[in-house]
C-alpha cells in the first residue's frame, strides 16, 4: 500500500511541477495566442495563431516601430502580475469575472514623443509621411486627427485601418499594457 501511495505522489508532484513550469513559462516567457477579428487583415487573418514572446513584457523593453505587439486595451486601469496570471490560458478557467474580449493584436505606429497625424487620409510620424506596404487598403477617415504620444505610451493601429479599433479609439496605450511581440504565426493546413 505504501508503494502505491509513493508512487501516486509522484506522479502528482511530477504533474503539479511540469504544470507551474508551464504557467511560468507562459506567462513570463512565451504564450501562444488567437487574433480574432479582422484588424490586422491581411498581415494576420481572423483567428489565426500566432506565438508571442512575452520577455519585452517581463522586462519592461519598449516595442520598436512596426512591432505587432499584444496589448491590453483597457488603458484607463492599473495592471498588475495578477492580470498577466488571469490572462493566461492555462488559468483563465479561475478568473471569476469576465470582462470582456480586452486583448488585441495592433502595431505600433508612434513611441513616446511622436507627433501622428492623419491628414487627407494619410499617416505622418514627425512630420514624414508614412509608407506602409502592410495595411489592407488607404484610410478614409474624413477629418484630420493629430496626437503627441506621452512619456511611457505607444500608439498602435490595425493594419486595417478601415475596420480596427485601436489608439485613435482608446487612447495611447501605456507600456506595461504591452503585453508581448509576435514572433511568428502557427499555420494550420486542412
Amino acid at each position: 500500500m505504501k508503494k502505491v501511495i509513493r508512487e501516486a505522489w509522484s506522479w502528482i508532484s511530477s504533474f503539479a511541477v511540469a504544470l507551474a513550469l508551464a504557467i511560468v513559462v507562459s506567462v513570463f516567457v512565451v504564450q501562444p495566442y488567437k487574433v480574432e477579428g479582422h484588424s490586422m487583415d491581411p498581415t494576420l487573418a481572423d483567428q489565426e495563431r500566432i506565438i508571442v514572446s512575452k520577455l519585452p513584457h517581463t522586462f519592461s523593453r519598449d516595442p520598436d516601430y512596426g512591432d505587432i505587439v499584444i496589448i491590453d486595451s483597457r488603458v484607463d486601469r492599473e495592471r498588475t502580475v495578477k492580470d498577466d496570471f488571469l490572462e493566461n490560458p492555462l488559468l483563465q478557467f479561475l478568473a471569476s469575472e469576465d470582462e470582456g474580449h480586452a486583448l488585441y493584436v495592433k502595431r505600433v505606429i508612434g513611441k513616446p514623443g511622436d507627433e501622428l497625424e492623419i491628414r487627407q487620409n494619410k499617416l505622418y510620424r514627425n512630420g514624414q509621411e508614412l509608407h506602409e506596404s502592410y495595411i489592407k487598403e488607404a484610410m478614409y477617415v474624413g477629418v484630420n486627427e493629430k496626437w503627441v504620444v506621452p512619456k511611457d505610451s505607444v500608439f498602435v493601429m490595425g493594419d486595417n485601418r478601415n475596420n480596427s479599433r485601436d489608439s485613435r479609439q482608446i487612447g495611447y496605450v501605456p507600456l506595461d499594457h504591452v503585453l508581448g511581440k509576435k514572433v511568428f504565426e502557427i499555420s494550420w493546413t486542412k
